[in-house]
């Protein structure tokens, strides 16, 4: 804070509660004359014929205001209030948080804490720690997976077995800490039109959809050349890089003939943001287990 405004706030603040206490001080006693009627006095307003008394402020109101005005005075000296002035107990917001956060921490520690050291294939049979999980999915995860974690357009489904970086324990709670960034280049104006076209003929061939056969031949020699290094020769995709299998029937996005031309032609990107610095690692861990027990096969 500059100087001026420093010096602008505590005058400002200053003058302010010396005018407030003047005009207490100046209403606290009525000037009269000898000829008043001291329980008739008015101040000659007249309002629908109702007149208005001129009677002293009541004791218990001016004691009290007078009360507001010390509080003030002790409030500013003890606590930041009077620009950059950082009061006697050198009290700050951020100071206050960190003890809430502190205390926070210590009295749910011992309630994380339990589960921390559990393996997420043991976490995933405790009642309790799933039912944590359901809470920390709803306040951090619901908004793009879906209450039920059953995914949307774009954002994957988080109940069945086709994950994108892998779907063992460990996996899902990398994703959850470091976050996912996925990325497929714009192909058009690298292999062209044609090429867009036959290729997605393909794609389609390879997930089992109706397509057309001569354009998929060539197709198929596109996709070698392009994008085998990604999806993997037989396109069942990669867990290293989020590369997804492409013979299935699950699609992150539309699926159809238009929305994979789309899809090839303008590329795509999808992030997924970490959560380590948002969530303690003990929160992720019952998180994971969580999302792991979605699509975790219990007769298995």
């Amino acid at each position: 804070m500059s100087m001026f405004w420093n010096l602008w706030i505590i005058g400002l603040t200053v003058v302010c509660t010396g005018l407030v206490l003047w005009v207490l001080l100046a209403n606290r006693k009525v000037a009269q004359s000898d000829d008043d009627d001291p329980e008739n006095r008015t101040t000659g307003h007249v309002y629908d014929g109702i007149e208005e008394y001129d009677n002293p402020l009541p004791r218990w109101w001016f004691l009290m205001f007078v009360g507001t005005i010390i509080f003030g005075v002790g409030y500013l000296a003890l606590y930041p209030g009077l620009g950059s002035y950082k009061g006697i107990l050198g009290w700050t917001s951020v100071g206050e948080l960190q003890l809430d956060q502190q205390e926070a921490l210590e009295n749910y520690s011992e309630t994380f804490g339990a589960y921390s050291q559990m393996p997420i294939d043991e976490l995933i049979h405790d009642g309790r720690a799933l039912k944590m999980g359901v809470r920390l999915f709803a306040d951090n995860c619901a908004v793009c997976h879906g209450a039920d974690g059953g995914g949307n357009f774009s954002f994957p489904n988080l109940t069945d077995k086709d994950w994108l970086y892998g779907g063992t324990a460990e996996a899902i709670k990398q994703s959850i800490t470091d976050g996912r960034a996925g990325q497929m280049p714009a192909w058009g104006s690298l292999i062209g039109e044609p090429s867009v076209v036959s290729v997605s003929e393909y794609v389609l061939q390879l997930s089992g959809q109706p397509h057309e056969k001569a354009l998929a031949v060539n197709g198929a020699k596109v996709f070698t050349q392009n994008c085998a290094a990604c999806h993997g020769a037989d396109a069942t995709g990669n867990h290293l890089i989020g590369a997804p299998n492409l013979t299935d029937t699950t699609w992150l996005y539309d699926g159809s003939r238009a929305g994979i031309q789309h899809s090839v032609r303008m590329g795509l990107a999808n992030e997924m943001p970490a959560q380590h610095d948002k969530l303690r690692e003990e929160k992720i861990h019952i998180l994971a287990a969580y999302v792991y027990s979605l699509s975790f096969d219990y007769e298995d």
